[in-house]
């Protein structure tokens, strides 16, 4: 599967964005999605995982409450809703799929190009 991240940009302190990622193929229901972030000098972390169906999701405990993953089965993408946004937030972030129901960016089989976001305080 292919995946197209996009919808990063600039925004301020206490704002919202809207991430999307895009995937190919007609098998992106089999996939567990999920975002990841790599600030600069920093390791990727987690942010936010969806199982197949959408009924399951799980966050870092550093965006719970503020950001929230969904996911269209019937257009083959996956977002994720940043609100209250803080300086601290300001990474590259990645879509990613799965097969299984995992918060470990090393299960993670296929990744999008990553979409910049940027928090000015």
């Amino acid at each position: 599967v292919q995946l197209q991240a996009s919808g990063g940009g600039l925004v301020q302190a206490g704002g919202f964005l809207r991430l999307s990622c895009a995937a190919s193929g007609r098998t992106f229901s089999r996939y567990v999605m999920g975002w990841f972030r790599q600030a600069p000098g920093k390791e990727r972390e987690f942010v936010a995982t969806v199982s197949w169906s959408g009924s399951m999701r799980r966050y870092s405990d550093s965006v719970k409450g503020r950001f929230t993953i969904s996911r269209d089965n019937a257009k083959n993408t996956v977002y994720l809703q940043m609100n209250r946004l803080k300086p601290e937030d300001t990474a590259v972030y990645y879509c990613a799929a799965n097969n299984e129901y995992s918060v470990d960016s090393r299960g993670y089989d296929y990744w999008g190009q990553g979409t910049k976001v940027t928090v000015s305080s």
